[in-house]
């Protein structure tokens, strides 16, 4: 007898997630630039930048969807 194979796909989001180095990577951008973007007394503030995950104590990290988005919003604006 032929069991059927269960081929549905779960419906459970995969996130992945930026650490620190990736972000530089991902952005172009230097880790004090992007701690200005965060730092809402910095000139560089920037509060549409996606906000930090806090995964431990010391660990900290963004979803790269949320990245992703911020900076498609960021070509799009300056392409007009």
């Amino acid at each position: 007898m032929n069991m059927p194979i269960n081929t549905s796909i779960s419906n459970k989001p995969s996130y992945k997630m930026l650490r620190m180095k990736q972000l530089i990577e991902c952005t172009g951008l230097s880790r004090s630039t992007l701690y200005d973007m965060m730092d809402a007394r910095s000139k560089r503030y920037d509060p549409t930048f996606p906000r930090a995950i806090k995964l431990t104590e010391a660990t900290v990290c963004w979803l790269e969807s949320e990245v992703n988005a911020w900076l498609e919003s960021k070509i799009k604006n300056s392409r007009g």
